[in-house]
């Protein structure tokens, strides 16, 4: 049985948690899309030189796990003499390796689009900009929107490793709980529950905003 006095007394606790757990998600997920979308246009537009620097790092940040890359900005960095608290630090990991998922999801929406689309609205009479922004980001949106979902959705999962860098996040709430009390079954319990409870209205909210996409007519 659940010790419900126990859930009750260090509920606020885990709210407090699961509040910094979502600001810094929620950071580092902003600063990944940004990074992603600058990264695709390089990508899409073949820009030289710069093409090769952001395939070495969409390599290197999907082929080394966060804690890693999370190490190395928060122990290694201030070897270099460059120092940072623990929240920026999970942030930028964050965005560090979300910036290549998201450099993925949406350069595959702007490769999907046929090149007849912005043939088509050429002839028509619209500039390079216009065909971009009426014709083919629309139809790239729908088409990676999916993607662009999944990664944030694990992104904020992604976030159970902060506790690895003494950030007082939903995990390193159980687990300091479960070290002080013993309470493992309530401990988890509640870290489930609030991992849920940010999870779960995401995907829903995703899954409602692709099919409005569709419905709107920016499907292909």
């Amino acid at each position: 049985m659940l010790n419900w006095r126990f859930i009750e007394t260090y509920l606020p606790l885990y709210r407090s948690a699961a509040i910094l757990t979502v600001k810094i998600g929620l950071a580092g997920i902003a600063l990944a899309t940004l990074i992603g979308l600058i990264c695709a246009a390089v990508q899409h537009f073949r820009v030289p030189v710069l093409r090769r620097f952001v395939s070495a790092y969409v390599e290197i940040s999907r082929n080394t796990p966060l804690l890693i890359q999370l190490f190395f900005i928060y122990y290694g960095l201030p070897k270099l003499g460059l120092r940072t608290d623990a929240a920026i630090c999970g942030a930028a990991g964050l965005a560090f390796l979300g910036g290549s998922y998201m450099t993925e999801a949406f350069r595959s929406g702007l490769e999907a689009v046929d090149e007849v689309q912005s043939e088509s609205a050429f002839s028509l009479g619209l500039s390079r900009s216009q065909t971009l922004r009426y014709v083919v980001f629309p139809q790239a949106l729908s088409i990676c929107f999916p993607a662009f979902t999944a990664n944030v959705i694990f992104l904020l999962k992604e976030t159970s490793v902060f506790s690895a860098i003494s950030l007082m996040d939903l995990m390193f709430t159980a687990k300091d709980l479960i070290g002080l009390y013993y309470r493992t079954t309530e401990s988890l319990f509640l870290l489930v529950v609030f991992y849920l409870l940010i999870l779960l209205p995401v995907s829903f909210a995703g899954n409602l905003l692709e099919r409005r996409l569709r419905h709107a007519g920016f499907g292909i």
